[in-house]
């Protein structure tokens, strides 16, 4: 599976499993994509406090892809990124604010 670059507040993010969907409401047309990644313990700090700001600038030069954002949902498989050498898979999903 190919591998998409989401850039998030100018911070490059390597994902798999990149969707991506255009809702309809009132008439007006909003963005929805979803993504996994891989953070590692040595990246916890940078990531984490990025998602924690959920107000995003999202680029996906691939797909000619530019708009604002919030989180939509996301998860992670392991809480604990202290551990040394710990990698953690991400997933997440973005909505264009409206």
């Amino acid at each position: 599976m190919m591998n998409v670059e989401v850039i998030l507040n100018d911070v490059a993010i390597e994902t798999t499993n990149f969707r991506q969907e255009l809702l309809q409401r009132n008439g007006k047309a909003r963005h929805k994509i979803n993504f996994d990644f891989k953070v590692k313990s040595e990246q916890s700090h940078k990531i984490t406090t990025l998602l924690y700001k959920n107000d995003f600038t999202v680029k996906v030069p691939t797909k000619g892809l530019k708009f604002e954002a919030t989180i939509y949902n996301y998860s992670t498989s392991i809480i604990d990124l202290t551990v040394e050498g710990a990698v953690s898979d991400f997933k997440l999903e973005l909505i264009e604010k409206v």
